[in-house]
């Protein structure tokens, strides 16, 4: 099972270790953070986590591919509960 390319990069947050991860090993329902939408299994994506050792195994996140690119550039999704109000 090839799992996909490892690297750090640089965010105003800090530094991360990214996975890519290739959609034929992606076995697992994740929910990612910046969309708070579903990646089912089979859809490629990214695994990242903090490089400054402050964490470990539980800060992994998994994310769309295109929100992680787009996290410097919006805030994070809100998870809502069905009955909570929409304003907009």
């Amino acid at each position: 099972m090839r799992k996909g390319v490892e690297g750090v990069q640089q965010y105003r947050d800090g530094e991360w270790m990214v996975r890519s991860i290739f959609g034929g090993a992606a076995a697992k329902t994740y929910r990612c953070p910046g969309c708070v939408q579903e990646i089912r299994p089979g859809v490629a994506h990214v695994v990242a986590w903090p490089v400054d050792g402050r964490g470990d195994e539980t800060d992994r996140r998994h994310w769309h591919t295109g929100c992680w690119r787009a996290r410097d550039r919006r805030g994070p999704a809100v998870e809502r509960s069905r009955s909570a109000p929409r304003y907009g």
